[in-house]
């Protein structure tokens, strides 16, 4: 019966990583730019004596779906999105450079540029964007940004600087613990012109609210089955010990 129960068990427990992912997702479902983690479920043979006839489930991340999520318009001008593939480059916790989606930015007492979580918005100066006081503010597709300082004519406009978008390859950038994406060898990724954005634009997270229901449902059910193989090894090992006492 040790096998058995070795066997629910890792497939109960690799299933529980798979709702913990699939919850996380559902969590972020309405997360500015938001990209969906994704997994797979491996089946890998018992090793040990006697024949191999078992084999146990290892549920792995394979990384996070980089599909664009949808554009919601707010008319906000602090709010951009990315206009199709690229992210924003900002600076993490860790004061390195990451990429996001997320384009919800605000301006701290101090004048810094940030997302809505917080992380400095880096400029094409290679450093955090800091935005003077202003009357009007305007972001370009080309992510320049422009103000009308305070107490100023109409026409007195001023370049303050230029959001730093970046194009890696998709393949090349992996999300981590913060929900800010990094290039995998550790490297920062140059400005790329290509890349433009959008003004009073959101966009939304790319996860899909039904798929992810259903995948809970199926998640679940599977999780009873092997309580219930858990449950039905315990009875056979208990009779077993019975017929032993008998003999």
């Amino acid at each position: 019966m040790d096998r058995v129960l070795y066997l629910a068990s890792s497939a109960g427990k690799e299933i529980m990583f798979a709702q913990t992912q699939n919850a996380n997702n559902l969590a972020n479902a309405n997360t500015v730019g938001f990209k969906e983690d994704l997994a797979y479920a491996q089946s890998l043979p018992v090793y040990g004596p006697g024949h191999d006839s078992r084999t146990y489930s290892l549920t792995k991340g394979i990384g996070s779906d980089v599909t664009a999520g949808a554009l919601m318009n707010t008319g906000r001008d602090l709010d951009v999105a990315i206009n199709g593939k690229g992210w924003f480059a900002v600076q993490g916790m860790d004061g390195k450079e990451a990429y996001t989606r997320a384009g919800d930015l605000r301006i701290t007492p101090a004048g810094m540029l940030t997302t809505a979580a917080g992380h400095p918005v880096i400029g094409n100066s290679g450093g955090p964007v800091t935005i003077p006081p202003y009357e009007k503010l305007d972001i370009g597709a080309d992510g320049t940004i422009t103000i009308r300082p305070l107490g100023q004519a109409a026409s007195a406009l001023a370049v303050v600087d230029r959001i730093k978008m970046v194009l890696p390859d998709e393949a090349d950038v992996s999300k981590g613990e913060d929900g800010l994406f990094r290039r995998n060898d550790g490297t920062t990724a140059v400005a790329d012109g290509r890349v433009g954005l959008v003004s009073g634009m959101l966009e939304s997270s790319n996860v899909n609210v039904v798929d992810s229901m259903v995948n809970m449902m199926s998640l679940a059910k599977k999780f009873e089955m092997q309580i219930k193989v858990m449950e039905s090894a315990n009875q056979l090992d208990t009779a077993s010990q019975q017929i032993m006492k008998l003999s």
